[in-house]
């Protein structure tokens, strides 16, 4: 995705690398997928608490700027004055809602609020380019405050939690629409954010089998470059993209699948979230049970949650197929210890019982 803001940061450019690079790079240690793949990750799905939204609606509504005298410096090519301009009638100028609109995402992942109602039913999808004035975000999410270009479903701005969350506002907006973007928990203050513009897109259903399986070429290329770059969350998200258009495909799917998953669970294991990177495993062993890479990673999730029998199994079937795997054999070393102990631990509470 690209974004076209004057006065935006320059990103640096990160190295594309293969998936075996990545490998060497990680923290799991070697002998695993190259490739990597919340939930698949994103924002926790939760309610927003009723203080928050109270404080919300208690609050001023915020008229949006149709003058602005730094604006001109700051807006994207082609856009003159006030960029709301273009998508009204002379004799139409939206105004703040009397009553502010609460509007709560499905997922639970973020509310909107809206001030100002959009024109005309269409939304943002998929390649649509936005003409976007964002304000209040928090400082190093990737994205510019003042008029910018976003375009939905490509870019470097999507690698934030922020840049996920504006994302899928965008998709529910309405040309001229403007709205307070908050977050589950209120713990961040609601950013403002003004679609004033967008092209037409594509919903996924419109994509041809060519195109959705680019796109997630693409997802999985900036998820190994994120991962390198030691950001296994933004590059869950990637890979978590990718495998929502590759799972629309008729059955069996392609085979970058089983590698999306098993790059998923490197990242879900880095992230502290065993219980996912394990299902994220068996997802690539239903396919091939014999990956080497999928079964230590779920032997090592499954060892972070206590279940030791079923580690040390996974563990014990890398070692059929790798003999020489070193990394399976420590921790496979280190499950069995454990398990003594336990077992140890349970028969001393045992004699105390009956003792």
């Amino acid at each position: 995705m690209e974004r076209k803001s004057q006065g935006s940061l320059k990103l640096a450019s990160s190295t594309l690398i293969g998936e075996k690079d990545i490998l060497q790079q990680q923290e799991v240690p070697p002998g695993l997928d190259s490739s990597r793949e919340d939930r698949p990750l994103g924002l926790d799905p939760g309610a927003l608490p009723a203080e928050a939204l109270s404080a919300a609606a208690d609050s001023d509504p915020l008229t949006p700027q149709t003058e602005d005298p730094q604006g001109l410096d700051r807006a994207p090519a082609g856009m003159r004055g006030d960029p709301l301009l273009h998508c009204r009638s002379s004799n139409e100028i939206a105004e703040p809602l009397q009553s502010p609109i609460l509007w709560h995402c499905p997922d639970g992942s973020f509310v909107k609020r809206i001030m100002v109602q959009g024109q005309g039913l269409d939304k943002p999808k998929g390649g649509s380019q936005c003409q976007v004035l964002v304000s209040g975000l928090p400082p190093g999410v990737g994205l510019p405050e003042g008029w910018t270009e976003l375009t939905v479903g490509s870019g470097s701005w999507r690698d934030s939690l922020w840049g996920e969350v504006l994302e899928k506002c965008l998709e529910t907006m309405c040309s001229g629409e403007q709205a307070e973007l908050l977050l589950p928990g209120g713990a961040e203050p609601p950013a403002l954010i003004t679609l004033a513009s967008f092209t037409m897109g594509k919903d996924s259903w419109e994509l041809t089998v060519r195109e959705k399986e680019e796109l997630a070429s693409e997802e999985r290329a900036r998820g190994t470059e994120l991962f390198r770059a030691g950001n296994p969350e933004a590059a869950a998200r990637c890979y978590s993209r990718a495998l929502r258009l590759l799972m629309t495909l008729p059955p069996p799917g392609p085979a970058d699948r089983t590698i999306l998953h098993a790059n998923l669970a490197a990242c879900q294991l880095q992230l502290g979230q065993p219980t996912l990177a394990a299902q994220s495993c068996d997802r690539v062993l239903e396919r091939d049970p014999r990956h080497v890479k999928a079964l230590y990673r779920r032997g090592v999730a499954r060892a972070a949650f206590g279940e030791l029998d079923g580690a040390a199994d996974d563990l014990r079937r890398v070692l059929e197929v790798e003999p020489g795997n070193r990394a399976a054999r420590e921790e496979l070393g280190r499950v069995v210890i454990r398990g003594r102990e336990q077992d140890e631990g349970l028969a001393r509470g045992l004699r105390k019982m009956f003792g």
